[in-house]
């Protein structure tokens, strides 16, 4: 099965691990959600960070 990466250095998205670690995001199970990895991890933030402004 593939692994598609997205790569924070290119910005784009990569079928199987062809860059160094600290450049990758994933692995994802598709294309497309490789292609939403920054907006996936900007929720994720977003997320965390009103959690823990309720908890003050």
């Amino acid at each position: 099965m593939a692994e598609y990466w997205y790569n924070t250095r290119t910005h784009q998205v990569e079928e199987g691990k062809r860059s160094q670690w600290a450049d990758l995001m994933g692995p994802y199970a598709t294309r497309e959600e490789a292609e939403h990895a920054l907006d996936r991890a900007r929720r994720r933030t977003e997320a965390w960070d009103a959690e823990e402004a309720q908890d003050r």
